[in-house]
């Protein structure tokens, strides 16, 4: 799979674009927000806004991954990302990651952007299978993945220690097939 290039993907409230080292200080705000933490992780310690704008500014030449910068369609701001990555030609599939900041929240800004990016993966790039891992207590990123099509596949019980309490991991796949079967939106 050649991720190389990098399109622009444009829906009713979103466009999702390359992403340029111009976007790396909104990015750092996203990454840092503490719900964004809370609900993703804590970001590395080596994570510093230098390396945070050279990770942003090499996105586009990246073969082996689909990194696209999340935009409000009606202002063009960055309010997050979406992520195909970790591709495995045996199985044609490969996982999806989202963040998305406080600016872009509870408008359907999440959904669509991730209905645009599966839909890319599926529809021109041939892919098989997506998978996603979530926290159980992400509930808003659980509805929005139910809602894109994606299945639970299974839990990773107390997969991972946050704040002192033990956290299952919420395994989803969609295949092509499930999303071709869809209705149009």
């Amino acid at each position: 799979m050649d991720f190389s290039v990098k399109p622009t993907l444009t829906g009713d409230k979103t466009v999702l674009r390359p992403f340029t080292e111009a976007d790396a200080d909104v990015m750092w705000e996203i990454i840092e927000d503490p719900e964004v933490i809370r609900l993703t992780g804590e970001p590395s310690r080596e994570l510093t806004p230098a390396r945070v704008r050279s990770w942003y500014g090499s996105r586009s030449d990246q073969p082996d991954r689909l990194d696209l910068a999340v935009t409000d369609r009606a202002t063009g701001e960055l309010v997050g990302e979406v992520v195909l990555h970790e591709w495995d030609p045996q199985t044609r599939g490969c996982t999806f990651r989202t963040l998305i900041g406080p600016r872009g929240r509870d408008r359907g800004l999440g959904t669509e952007a991730t209905r645009l990016i599966v839909g890319h993966g599926f529809e021109q790039l041939g892919l098989h299978r997506i998978e996603l891992e979530a926290y159980s207590y992400n509930h808003r990123a659980l509805r929005v993945y139910e809602k894109v099509g994606f299945v639970v596949e299974g839990v990773r019980r107390e997969a991972e220690l946050r704040d002192g309490e033990w956290v299952d991991s919420v395994v989803m796949a969609i295949l092509d097939r499930e999303w071709a079967a869809l209705p149009r939106r």
